[in-house]
């Protein structure tokens, strides 16, 4: 069977084609070999021959690769492979608005604010040098900010990552759990693990754990550390007590920056134990620097039934 050869240009209005393209059309030559097509650039226009198909994928490639120069300024291979990848994945687009905010690119496509909360989170993050990111399961609070700190890392304004966790259980005793402390610890940690894994190759995790570039641990392995150039994540902070919240709270060290996320509606602590994460709330809140984001049952991204069921027993409360 023939194939008919089609041929269609781009022409790049108010943009340096080289942003796209690369030094010595490095970004070109990527493009090629993913695609059986011809690519011919003339100034400010891109010749694209081959099978009409092909030239339609990549006619949609150059137009998300135009909406992310912008931000991104001159495009990088790593750039490209993300959007090629993409693409044949059937994943959503890079933009669904032009000027709308990526906070990462993984292999498995971009993490960006779903909702107008998630959108108010990241812009907190960005001005402060400490957020307290707080709301109900499902709204992104923990997965955002252990983006926003793999960017932060990627992206060289810090030389670390320290996650943390308080180990309180939900209805369950560590004593009567499996193993020794380290199995009783790891299903705490799970869910950062889980974020990072999405968000960093294997090999470049397993990199990082070995050099201590990211650390997950439980809080009371927090203690007596001052971290310079880090970002740290204190996740379940509603779990802690306020010597805790303090205690993690300084160990921030020069060119250090934190989040912290918890839930105000799963405190697993005892009746007459207050919240460290309430008391932070009450006494840092006209401190420069510190932010605060408060997300809703509107900003919840899981399953549509996770919204009404946060809805009722809110009501029922």
């Amino acid at each position: 069977m023939i194939m008919t050869e089609t041929k269609r240009e781009i022409i790049f209005k108010g943009i340096d084609p080289l942003a796209i393209f690369g030094v010595n059309d490095e970004n070109l030559k990527i493009i090629r070999t993913h695609f059986n097509a011809t690519l011919i650039p003339r100034g400010n226009t891109l010749i694209i021959t081959g099978e009409f198909s092909v030239v339609e994928q990549i006619h949609h490639l150059f137009n998300e690769l135009i909406k992310l120069v912008p931000q991104k300024k001159h495009l990088k291979s790593k750039d490209i492979e993300t959007v090629i990848n993409i693409q044949s994945s059937g994943k959503e687009p890079i933009y669904s608005e032009p000027n709308e905010e990526i906070i990462l690119f993984t292999r498995n496509g971009v993490i960006k604010p779903r909702t107008k909360g998630q959108k108010k989170y990241y812009e907190i993050c960005q001005k402060n040098d400490i957020t307290f990111g707080i709301g109900p399961a499902g709204t992104g609070k923990t997965y955002q900010a252990v983006a926003v700190a793999v960017a932060a890392l990627k992206n060289r304004e810090v030389a670390k990552i320290i996650l943390s966790r308080p180990a309180v259980e939900a209805g369950e005793q560590l004593g009567f759990l499996p193993g020794d402390m380290r199995d009783k610890i790891d299903p705490y940690l799970t869910p950062l693990y889980d974020a990072l894994m999405e968000m960093i190759t294997p090999e470049k995790l397993k990199t990082y754990f070995d050099k201590k570039i990211v650390e997950i641990v439980p809080l009371a392995y927090m203690r007596g550390r001052t971290l310079d150039n880090a970002y740290l994540i204190l996740d379940e902070a509603q779990n802690t007590t306020k010597l805790q919240m303090k205690m993690f709270l300084t160990r921030m060290g020069v060119d250090s920056k934190a989040i912290i996320t918890g839930d105000m509606t799963q405190i697993d602590l005892p009746k007459k134990t207050r919240s460290g994460l309430i008391n932070a709330i009450k006494i840092l809140k006209n401190i420069k620097k510190i932010g605060f984001c408060e997300l809703t049952e509107l900003d919840v991204v899981r399953h549509p039934l996770v919204k009404k069921i946060i809805k009722a027993y809110s009501k029922d409360e």
